[in-house]
Formats: C-alpha cells, structure tokens, sequence
C-alpha cells in the first residue's frame, strides 16, 4: 500500500495542505489495517475521540468535581481546584473557566507558542495575589509535555523550558496557574534569530490611553510609509503592541536597532509624550517606546494570552483601523467574551505568522 500527498490548497496560516490517499500496487503492505493504527500522529487521539467533538470534552470537564481527571486531546490530565477563583470580577471566574478558555482559544494561541520555549506568569492562588515568573519545567510535568534543553545555559540559569504546542500542553499550563504565556521571539531550532520585529508602546503613570493611540497611529502611517507589514494588538492592560514578521538572517541586535530608528522618528513628532529614559521614577510619568524586548530571552505576552487582572482581559490582535474605533479599549476584551470576536472577524495577526519580510534600510 503507497501513501500518495495530494495538495488541497493553503490553510488559516498560507501553509499547504495535504491529503493521504492509498494507493494499491506492487508495494502493498499485506494485511495492513487502519484499524492497526487507531490515533493520529498529530494529536495523539482517535477518530471516535475527534467525533466526540470539544462540545463533550467541555461537559466532561464540567462534570468534575473540584478535582478530577480529563482526558483532552488524546491525553490524561489531572486537573486540581478546579472552583478556586482566579480571576475576582462579577462574576469571578474559576480555575475551571480559565481551563475552559485555553482549550477552545488553542487553535488561535497555539500558532504563537509552537516551536518555541515559553516563559510563564503564574498566579496559582488567583491574580489578586503576587504571581511569579516561571521558566524552568517543573520534574511532575507530564512526560509528554515538550520540553527544549537550553544546552548553552549556565548553572544558575534556566535549563529546561516547556514548548507549548498543543491543546493538552495549553490545558497543562492553564491547570499550572500560567495566567500569562510569553513565548520567545525566535523559534527553535536557532534560537539567536528573531522571527519577528516587536515595538511595545508602554504607558507611564500619566499616559492615557488617547495618547497610546495616537502613538500607534504615528507607527501605523510610519509602517505604511515604509512598505512594511505589521499588524496591532491591545495588551490587555494599558498599552499597544506592534508586531512586525520578519525574514530569517536577521539578528537580535538588527531588529533592536530598526525598531529604535523608527521610534525615534516617532517620538520626536510628539516629544511631549514620549521619555526616552530606562528607569521609569525618571520618566515623568511619560510614555516609552520600547525597543529593548528585541533580545533574546526578552519577551511580550502572547496574542490571545490573559492577563492578570480582575475579569480576565485578554491581549488581543487588532487591524489598523481599528485603532480608530471610537470604543476600543485596551482591556476591552476578556476570556468570556474574545471568543465570540474572533469567531466572527478572525485574527488580523494570523496571516502574518511566518511571513518573510525585509526591514528596509532607515
């Protein structure tokens, strides 16, 4: 029996799609069943586990007690807490919820962590308690998690770190109390070249958010000027993130210093806006445009992550016209309700996952 790829035209993310067909010839394994080799090898679960749909994996979960096991995405996890509340807000959401969102936002999150080592911002006793950066993988993570050994890390630095690339690993992480993920910039297995550009408008202590958006307008006309592509998002918080796809060859330095040029020609269109000091008691309360994350190791919240504040807001991926609208908020969405958005308009930041693109010369 031969496997034959057949092309059947580009997915969500512009990559090819295939499909199997078998094909009888002089090859033919005899005997050969499918039946032999139940699970698929990309997920892991069976076709009676994908017919059952998430609408029974969600019941699953809801039936559990305040601990329990729940077999999601081929896999056995127990999950514990599940009524602890996480995130305070009428109403508070639970563990449970937060479990719930990560696994039906992972096939819009996962494109942004695959391949890639994660950093995590716990909060296991709810975001109203001090949480904690988490980075190395703990020894009862399941040993199917993936994990990437950092090879060139010293004896006092982080060793082990999770690759979160699929539902069962983001249901993990959930359970784990990793309200925030925060993927590296550049992806495995050449961790030293960025995959992409990123510019962080970070408020100071007198920045309103009329001033992020004008901000985020000036790099909107600056990436038109300059032919780049590059799409916002809201952070959850009290900023704008911009994210720029880039080409493989560049390096950490490179992308640091495009992204400082461009800033500056921003800032100094609105001087009064923008401190341009590291330490923020110097910055008078001003706006920075943040170049430094460009470096590795250095990271923003993923697109889709939560964030730890009362009602769960969620970070998410805007148009640019958007940035117009006159209801837009850099909270404005959470984990009950981001769904709903992007089943009706999509992602705007999708297509540009993976995109090769050259920063031109400034």
């Amino acid at each position: 029996m031969r496997s034959v790829r057949q092309p059947r035209g580009q997915g969500r993310a512009g990559k090819e799609q295939w499909l199997l067909i078998h094909k009888n010839d002089d090859h033919a394994a005899p005997g050969w069943d499918p039946e032999d080799l139940p699970r698929s090898v990309k997920s892991g679960r069976t076709n009676d586990e994908v017919a059952s749909g998430p609408t029974d994996e969600l019941a699953a979960l809801d039936d559990l007690g305040n601990a329990g096991r729940w077999r999601v995405d081929g896999r056995e996890l127990r999950l514990t807490n599940l009524d602890k509340v996480l995130f305070p807000g009428d109403p508070p959401l639970t563990k449970r919820d937060f479990i719930r969102y990560h696994f039906q936002i992972a096939p819009h999150l996962l494109p942004y962590l695959a391949g890639r080592p994660v950093n995590a911002h716990r909060y296991p006793d709810g975001v109203d308690k001090p949480g904690f950066w988490h980075k190395e993988v703990p020894d009862h993570a399941p040993e199917w998690l993936t994990r990437w050994h950092n090879t060139a890390a010293d004896a006092d630095e982080t060793q082990c770190y999770a690759v979160v690339d699929s539902v069962a690993s983001l249901v993990w992480m959930a359970n784990f109390g990793a309200i925030e993920l925060h993927p590296w910039t550049s992806a495995l297995p050449d961790v030293e070249q960025p995959t992409w550009a990123l510019i962080d408008i970070d408020p100071g202590a007198d920045t309103g958010f009329d001033d992020v958006l004008v901000l985020a307008r000036l790099y909107r006309t600056a990436m038109e000027h300059l032919g780049v592509t590059a799409m916002p998002k809201v952070t959850g918080q009290r900023g704008i993130q911009i994210w720029v796809p880039i080409r493989a060859g560049y390096t950490f330095a490179d992308t640091r210093e495009w992204v400082r040029k461009v800033s500056r020609v921003v800032g100094r269109i609105v001087p009064d806006l923008v401190s341009w000091e590291w330490y923020k008691d110097r910055r008078r309360g001003l706006a920075r445009l943040d170049y430094t994350q460009n470096a590795i190791n250095k990271t923003l919240v993923a697109p889709f992550s939560a964030r730890p504040r009362p009602g769960a807001p969620v970070s998410v991926p805007i148009t640019w016209d958007e940035l117009d609208d006159p209801d837009l908020r850099p909270d404005r969405w959470t984990i009950r309700g981001v769904l709903e958005r992007v089943n009706a308009v999509g992602d705007p930041l999708a297509p540009l996952v993976g995109q090769e693109q050259d920063l031109p010369e400034l």
